[in-house]
């Protein structure tokens, strides 16, 4: 009777093993099939990669002509004496290979916390119009690099539409990125440069840099991740930075939600915040 147990537990161990095998191996073949899916050899070169949720690209690094995206956020920050509501829209293409252009329209709305009577006004923060071009793609290396620009004409509150001029300032901001991809599941982002912003009543200029360091992990045998972004700004005198722990889901093929958390490291302008981003690809269909 022993004997029989032990040969049960064994075999109960083995198929538990070989089944944990098996899974292990369709994930891994998932993951190859995807992983093919978009770097088809039949099309230009193109890498996968783990695309940041909070300040994301353009497009995917190695865009393909007719690759589209609509994206919609929505987010809440603690600013201490009030809360500031955000939400955008945003809609990127790319008209040929390897060029990625976006369209946002970004809001900002603000609330006084109870025992305050001041707070900003809510607006429309800006017209954002950018671009992006990758100029380096290596399938062998894994590996993708990218020259980008951002234009912000920003706007006024809409409070003041009646008495000051809609149009308050421009920002200007030119942008590097380079991400490297380290196995099947492992992704690194760096996403760099300055931004220049003109204020029109003031007649001057603001120069700060941003520089955000990304780390993620694609989960086996899906499209989700779960990750991190380490937001920073750096100007001549100070040095502010936000831990964005994250995740992303696939609902649907054409459809996901990235879940975003903000922890600044310094909570001399803001406290903690949340963000949430709907990522639609209108035309996408699953090949496997």
């Amino acid at each position: 009777m022993t004997k029989a147990f032990l040969l049960l537990g064994l075999l109960l161990i083995s198929g538990f093993g070989f089944a944990q095998e098996d899974k292990e191996l369709q994930n891994e073949i998932k993951d190859s099939l995807y992983i093919q899916e978009i770097e088809n050899k039949s099309n230009p070169d193109k890498v996968l990669h783990a695309e940041p949720l909070f300040i994301d690209l353009i497009r995917d690094l190695g865009a393909r002509k007719g690759e589209k995206e609509w994206n919609v956020g929505m987010g809440l920050t603690d600013n201490g004496n009030y809360d500031r509501y955000t939400a955008l829209v945003e809609y990127e293409w790319a008209p040929v290979d390897r060029l990625g252009l976006e369209v946002e329209l970004p809001f900002s709305f603000y609330y006084p916390i109870q025992g305050n009577t001041t707070a900003p006004g809510s607006k429309l923060n800006s017209l954002k119009v950018a671009a992006q071009y990758s100029f380096y793609v290596s399938e062998k290396h894994k590996t993708s690099m990218a020259l980008g620009y951002i234009h912000e004409i920003e706007l006024n509150e809409f409070k003041q539409y009646q008495s000051s001029p809609w149009i308050t300032g421009f920002v200007y901001n030119p942008f590097f990125v380079a991400a490297k991809r380290w196995g099947n599941n492992f992704h690194t982002l760096l996403y760099t440069g300055p931004v220049v912003v003109h204020h029109f009543d003031k007649k001057s200029q603001d120069l700060f840099w941003q520089i955000n360091s990304n780390f993620h992990y694609m989960i086996s045998g899906t499209r989700n991740f779960v990750g991190i972004e380490l937001n920073k700004v750096a100007t001549g005198k100070d040095f502010d930075m936000t831990i964005r722990p994250q995740m992303r889901v696939g609902i649907a093929d054409n459809f996901m939600v990235g879940i975003v958390t903000g922890i600044p490291i310094n909570r001399e302008n803001e406290r903690f915040s949340s963000f949430l981003r709907l990522i639609y690809e209108p035309g996408h269909t699953k090949k496997h």
